[in-house]
């Protein structure tokens, strides 16, 4: 959910070499340039309680929704990207939104938000989630988690972070004049996302929980390796098994250094955790979803419960419900393709180079050795296996949608 587009840094060593551009939309540019405005921008940037940490660790810092947040550290990006896939690695994202809802009527008040039914999941079970307005578009993408400790646990992206807070204000003060019990609680603590097929040999031994009951998409309170008072969610944004843990500001640093005792493991950055999620077939709010996209554009029709579905009862519905019987002229859909690197804005032309939709993220693949995007296409050629074209550099290059994730995924299920 949370990165700006970013296609990676120099060369791929498989051919494919990745643009400037890419790295100017993340702030990363050229050093030249960073290094000129470190002293006046950085001043003005938020900081999570890792920053020296990470400048200790060799973290190339980039500005990202007004945090200083890091883009890379001294591995390269597809050395990160490949050791998360075969390995560990953490990814410091307390940039992010994180916020409680406590009342008697906490569900009615989430959902008079989102499309989810919060109502219907388990104690300590979640969902991703989508905000959205009444002309049927998507506000921001969330986890909501039904604890069983009386309240509604919220992440959301650091990107929207003041319109979401605006927005769940805003309607807190309609609630609460409504005479419902409801309040907000935004939290100051940090978010750490530990993610790759070792996670769990690698966190199990600091819990005193079993790991291996803790499934995708749940949650628990834990001390972990000592540091008492954090969340424990099995989830991610990368595609492969892992957990984000919500933890003190007090202890992120010892957690942190503890995590990174374990030769399994490595800090990673922004640049890989982009190219993992769209290896994953993830969207990015800002890029792949927007106020402008509806869910059933952006296939996103399995966030919306059934019963609010018939209910209605979400902003957008009476836009947003008919078109999925209905369908609509648009659809967001997989690419991939060789030779030059598709990037964001790329148009995507049919066969007979018509302008039929536009790449909304790509990058070289560093797993399948080729390029990956996604982007929105007229219906007509939405379906898996169509030839199409994108054109790079005014050169139309041949491209086939692609069911996604490009990447199979390995998220932990119990099994």
């Amino acid at each position: 959910m949370l990165v700006r587009m970013l296609s990676g840094g120099r060369g791929f060593g498989f051919g494919f070499r990745v643009p400037r551009e890419c790295l100017r939309r993340v702030g990363l540019g050229i050093a030249g340039r960073q290094e000129r405005h470190a002293s006046s921008s950085e001043a003005s940037m938020r900081k999570t309680a890792l920053f020296d940490f990470h400048r200790d660790q060799g973290g190339k810092m980039v500005e990202f929704a007004g945090w200083s947040m890091p883009v890379q550290y001294k591995d390269s990006h597809i050395h990160s990207h490949m050791h998360t896939r075969q390995h560990c690695s953490i990814f410091d994202v307390s940039h992010m939104l994180q916020s409680k809802v406590h009342g008697r009527d906490r569900v009615k008040f989430i959902e008079s938000m989102i499309v989810g039914d919060i109502a219907e999941l388990k104690d300590n079970q979640g969902t991703l989630t989508l905000f959205t307005n009444d002309k049927g578009g998507i506000n921001d993408d969330l986890i909501v988690t039904k604890t069983d400790q009386g309240y509604l646990y919220v992440v959301s992206n650091a990107g929207c972070a003041d319109k979401d807070s605006a927005n769940m204000k805003a309607r807190l003060a309609e609630f609460k004049a409504a005479g419902h019990d409801v309040e907000l609680e935004f939290l100051e603590e940090c978010l750490i996302a530990v993610q790759g097929p070792s996670m769990a040999k690698v966190l199990q031994p600091g819990l005193t929980d079993d790991l291996s009951k803790l499934t995708f998409m749940t949650s628990t309170l834990a001390t972990v390796f000592g540091i008492q008072g954090c969340r424990v969610t099995r989830c991610g944004y990368t595609g492969e098994d892992g957990v984000e843990i919500s933890v003190p500001k007090s202890g992120v640093v010892a957690l942190t250094e503890r995590l990174l005792a374990n030769s399994e493991v490595k800090l990673a950055g922004l640049g890989a955790r982009d190219s993992l999620r769209l290896e994953a077939g993830l969207c990015l709010y800002g890029n792949d979803i927007d106020e402008t996209t509806t869910p059933v554009e952006a296939t996103l029709v399995w966030t919306i419960g059934k019963r609010r579905r018939q209910a209605k009862d979400f902003p957008g519905a009476e836009i947003i419900v008919p078109q999925i019987k209905a369908k609509t002229t648009r659809k967001r859909v997989g690419l991939v393709s060789t030779g030059p690197p598709v990037r964001q804005h790329t148009p995507i032309l049919s066969p007979e180079r018509k302008v039929i939709g536009e790449v909304t993220s790509g990058c070289p693949s560093p797993c399948l050795k080729q390029n990956v995007a996604m982007g929105y296409v007229d219906a007509a050629y939405a379906k898996n296996g169509t030839p199409i074209q994108v054109e790079v550099r005014k050169k139309a290059v041949k491209a086939v949608v692609t069911k996604m994730p490009f990447v199979p995924t390995n998220y932990y299920s119990g099994h």
